[in-house]
């Protein structure tokens, strides 16, 4: 396996398990994949990896500016997407390490994330990369006409 940054050439395969993480609805409030020039646009264009053997895609994941205010340059959104076929086989937590190495290299001081409160394997996943649980934002959203609560995780760098 190796972690490869994100092209056009591949976003076929980033779509597809974004889909499969839409269809659980306990990872995103999003309904339908972007598009490639949408996807490429929302998302830093450092730190954005996929987790491959060949072809086969077992994850990725990606950071978004939470901000294009100057002061926030350095806080990024995390998305992190494993396929279904690979879960609980640690590819969540190689993914999320890698990223979180990288995004210091760019000058990244804070990642957050949100995440639904039913989402139990991302919680687990992102406290046992060193993030913490700032708060829950109680029915910040809808989906499909079901109120849903974020638990809003950070994780601040040990460089600063």
């Amino acid at each position: 396996m190796e972690i490869v940054n994100i092209n056009t050439q591949i976003y076929p395969q980033i779509s597809a398990i974004y889909m499969q993480g839409i269809s659980t609805n306990i990872a995103t409030f999003q309904t339908k994949a972007m598009n490639w020039n949408t996807w490429d646009e929302t998302h830093l264009q450092f730190c954005r990896f996929a987790l491959m053997q060949k072809e086969n895609m077992y994850g990725w994941c990606a950071l978004s500016p939470i901000s294009k205010r100057d002061v926030y340059k350095g806080v990024a959104e995390v998305s992190i997407y494993i396929a279904a076929s690979y879960l609980n086989m640690g590819i969540g937590t190689t993914l999320l390490m890698h990223l979180i190495n990288e995004s210091e290299r760019f000058g990244i001081w804070t990642l957050q994330s949100n995440v639904f409160e039913e989402n139990k394997a991302s919680l687990n996943l992102h406290i046992k990369c060193g993030f913490r649980i700032v708060g829950t934002r109680e029915r910040i959203g809808q989906l499909n006409g079901v109120w849903k609560n974020n638990v809003l995780m950070e994780r601040r760098s040990l460089m600063i």
